[in-house]
This record gives C-alpha cells, structure tokens and sequence, in this order.
C-alpha cells in the first residue's frame, strides 16, 4: 500500500508542521549526509510517527503521553512509558481496540509549549473535540487507517527503529493479547513483519517480555491472512541470529503439530506458501534452529508432508496449469532439497520411490519454460537420489523421455555450476548404462537422435565450460584424479555414436526419412565435438 502525503496528527502538530512547511531552511543547517535520509521516497516527520503510535494506545496512556509534549516518548523515558502502559491495559471493545474505563474521566490534555493548559474556554473546545475524536476513531476502522500507515512506514530501517523506541511494540503486543479483531490482529502483525526486516528491531521483539509467546499464540487462528501474517513474521525472525530464541518457542509438539497442519491441509495458495517458506527457513538458515526443531518435525511426518504437497502440486502442473502455482511448486522442491542434505536424515528422501516417480514426471515434462528453476531443482534431486540407489541407474537408461527431459534442462542451469554438476553426473549415469548393454539397432537409432537433435546445445554448453576443462586437465595430470561425471558422459557419447556409424549402410537404410532421420554429417559434427573435449 502507498504511503499517504500527509499523516494524521493533532492539530496543534497539524499547524506546526505547515508553519514549518513554508519557512525557508536555516542557511546554518547542513543537508543531512547520504547515509541518513530515510530509505523510503516519501520523508515523514518523526513526530507524525509518534503520534500515529499514540493513536494506537489505550485512551489513558495516551493521556498520561500527552501531559509530557511530543518529548514524553524519548528513549530517555521508555521505561516509564512501559510501566503506564502495562497499567493501562483493562478492557478492550467488542472490535478489539484496547480502551480504559476511566477514559470519559482522562480526556486528553492539549497542552502548549511551555506545558501550561490553555484557557478554559479552549480548554472546553479541545475537550468536545477529543470526546468527538474518541467516540469515532478508537474503533476498528481507526485503528486499521492508522495501523496501515504504520506497517508501510515500518518496511523502512530508520522508521522501525524510531517506532521500536516509541513503544509500538509494547503497543502491538497488548493489542495482539486482548484483540478479538482479525483485522486489527493482522495488521500488527504485518507491522511486526516489516519491523523484523530490520536487524535492530527484529532482535528488540526478542527483548518484550511475553511478545515471542503471543506471536507463537497466532498461528491457532483461524482467519487466513492473520496466519500468513504470522508465519511470515516467524520465517524472518527464524532467519537472525536470535533465531534459536523462536526455534525453542516452536518446539512443542502441538506448536508443530499446528504448523504442519496448516501447509497440508489449507487451500489458500498463499498459505500454503507462507507454511512452506516457514519450514524451509527451518532447515535452511541456521543450524542451532535445525538441530532444535527438525528431529520432532520427522517424527511428525515431514517428509510424507512434503511429499503429499508435491503430488498435489503436480497433479495441478499436468492438468489444466494454473501460473499462480508455480512459486509454490519450486517452494516445496526447494525445502525437499533442503531436507535431503541435512545430516542423518538423506535417506529418508533417497530411499522414497513415490518422490522418485514425481520427480522423474517433472524431469519428463513437455514443456518446461514456465517451471524451469523447479525442473534444475528436480534433477538436482534426482542426482543426490542415485548416489545412494544406484540400482536405479539402469531404470532410468531404458527411459528414452528422461533422457530427453535431462538434456532439455542443461540450458536452465548455465548459471549453476552445482545444477550442472548433477546434471552431468545423471547423465554419466544413464549413457554408461546405455554404452554396456546389448541393443538393437532401432534402440540404438533412437538414442542417437535424441543425442544428435541436441548436438547444437551440447557443442554451446562444452564452448562454454572450457576454463572448466583446463582446470580439470591440471588436476588430472598432476594428481591422477578419477575421470570427472562430465567426461564420463561424453566418452559414452562418444562410443555410442561410433557403434552407430560402424553400422553396415544396409542397416542404416531401414529407418525411413523423416523427422528422426539421422544425417551423417550432424552425427560426424557431435563426435568430433565430443573428441575435442574429452581426448586432449
């Protein structure tokens, strides 16, 4: 959401800021230094934040503020403000806006610059216009059209950390403890979020006591964009380094168990997305998290979660596509990935033949483009899968369809030389597979098409890797290294294509011209491509 122009302020600080609005700037103040401007476009006054703060606050809190000036919620005072805030919290209203039953008796005091109270003739005005002001905008409606402006004010550094000096989140979590609205329970949350994008704040959410529990607390909400509001806000804290203080808040197998629920059984994408994104945080980011959280996550299911999640995802993917799946589809394969390199827990995905068979589907897909970075991912998968089953090995070289998915998917990973490396590593795999065995010569015709229709692509991608092959040559002349997965493949290339063309002419001349037809000088041209890189 866009950030207003102008912000909601008192009228006191209304009149200021215009006044000030159209003076000059004194010739004796410097601009302020690059490394100082606000990170936003739209600067906003720091007072204009204060009292948006102050708008979110118990009607006596506010008052108890409003005595002090604009000063009343300097860092020098926070402990102070605290302890009037966690006295103020009594009641909350049917839509969940925080209120004191005392509040007719504590309007707010406007005050002038010297602290005194103005006449009582303006005194009475401020007094109708507060009681105006609290009767129409403590509500629901109020709190989101102020709270809105604060969760996009919060997506800037210095904003969240003016606003995390200035009690919002002391605000935030006597909000989230006692609102009964979703909507105002969603937007502190999202506030929280942008404020955990920050290094200083997201560890000063640490620091309120009771603030790590009660954002626990939310994800046993049923209103969906409170969950994902709230498993955003945990993804990014999992992520700091105050990361193991919310691993050991998530523990708990119910906490778990929740979590879990959630990514298997919601039908939002958008959730479905948060959920996945919060438990690839899980074992992506920091070791101390993983080594708290994922032995009771496997004892819970993970894998046969994730898995379910992909077979959805691909049922969608070969039916009718739906775009907006895509991201989801490339979530889970990368927490599946992540989950086959954490320490003692490989084989659980390895040894898993349902994973295997919707992995092999992906790599098969017919067109890939739209769903590119999952296919990269998938073979990835499929590489670290065949190191502990080889016995798969001579399964996948009798599928003429995963050959050609594996080759359809090199030009994806040019930018990732460890997607490359597997690729390579599957490929030797399956052609060795091919090279030793007996085959007739329809097999044989058959993949030597397929090898040949991707000659082009192949000479581009070895052009491409040269440096690769002289640094490969150096370590193998000076250490007698074994053969790498990339040379492997193309010796195999290598002798297939020579079986093919130590084939009598007789032979050849059964397979009728057409689109399969193989022209001798493509089949020369891949030979002596495949010669120049492997036997230097």
């Amino acid at each position: 959401m866009s950030i207003p122009s102008e912000l909601p302020a008192d009228e006191d600080e209304e009149e200021q800021v215009e006044a000030q609005e159209h003076q000059p700037p004194p010739a004796h103040h410097p601009s302020a230094p690059s490394d100082e401007l606000f990170d936003i476009s739209t600067t906003v006054d720091p007072s204009s934040v204060i009292s948006l703060i102050r708008r979110l606050l118990p009607p006596d809190v506010r008052n108890s503020s409003m005595s002090y000036g604009v000063d009343a919620f300097d860092v020098s005072m926070q402990g102070s403000r605290i302890e009037r805030l966690e006295g103020s919290v009594t009641t909350l209203t049917e839509n969940g806006v925080l209120h004191s039953p005392n509040n007719q008796s504590e309007l707010m005091e406007t005050v002038d610059n010297s602290g005194v109270l103005d006449s009582s003739e303006e005194r009475n005005d401020c007094l109708s216009h507060q009681h105006k002001h609290q009767s129409g905008l403590v509500g629901e409606a109020a709190w989101e059209e102020y709270g809105c402006i604060l969760w996009d004010l919060a997506a800037s550094k210095t904003h969240a950390e003016l606003m995390v000096q200035n009690v919002i989140l002391e605000v935030l979590l006597a909000s989230l403890m006692a609102s009964q609205s979703m909507r105002v329970t969603e937007i502190g949350l999202g506030i929280l979020g942008n404020l955990a994008c920050h290094e200083v704040s997201r560890k000063q959410i640490v620091s309120i006591d009771g603030l790590v529990e009660t954002i626990v607390d939310q994800l046993f909400l049923v209103d969906t964009p409170c969950l994902c509001e709230a498993f955003r806000l945990l993804t990014l804290c999992l992520q700091g380094s105050e990361g193991i203080t919310w691993a050991e808040a998530l523990q708990t197998e119910h906490i778990l168990c929740r979590i879990l629920w959630i990514a298997e059984n919601t039908l939002n994408l958008q959730l479905i997305e948060k959920s996945v994104g919060l438990l690839l945080a899980i074992l992506q980011h920091q070791q101390e998290v993983t080594t708290v959280l994922l032995p009771p996550l496997m004892k819970l299911g993970l894998p046969s979660l994730l898995i379910n999640l992909l077979a959805l995802e691909m049922s969608k993917l070969t039916g009718e596509r739906e775009p907006e799946r895509y991201s989801v589809l490339d979530l889970i394969l990368q927490t599946i990935e992540a989950l086959n390199v954490s320490d003692n827990y490989s084989q659980e995905i390895c040894l898993n033949m349902e994973l295997f068979r919707l992995l092999n589907d992906l790599i098969k897909l017919p067109d890939k483009i739209e769903v590119a970075d999952s296919c990269v991912t998938a073979a990835v998968l499929i590489a670290n899968i065949l190191i502990d089953a080889a016995d798969l090995d001579l399964e996948i070289s009798q599928d003429l369809s995963f050959l050609q998915g594996i080759l359809d998917i090199f030009p994806f990973a040019s930018d990732d030389k460890e997607a490359q490396s597997a690729l390579w590593s599957i490929l030797s795999r399956l052609l060795v597979q091919v090279q030793e065995r007996e085959m007739s010569p329809s097999s044989l015709h058959q993949y030597v098409s397929i090898l040949v229709n991707k000659s082009e692509m192949i000479e581009e991608l070895l052009f491409d890797q040269i440096d690769d092959f002289n640094e490969e040559d150096e370590i193998s002349n000076t250490s007698g290294a074994k053969a790498t997965a990339r040379a492997t493949a193309l010796n195999s290339i290598f002798s297939i294509l020579s079986e093919w063309t130590s084939l009598e002419e007789h032979v050849k001349e059964r397979f009728p011209a057409g689109e399969n037809h193989l022209s001798e000088g493509d089949v020369d041209r891949l030979l002596n491509c495949c010669s120049k890189y492997t036997f230097k």
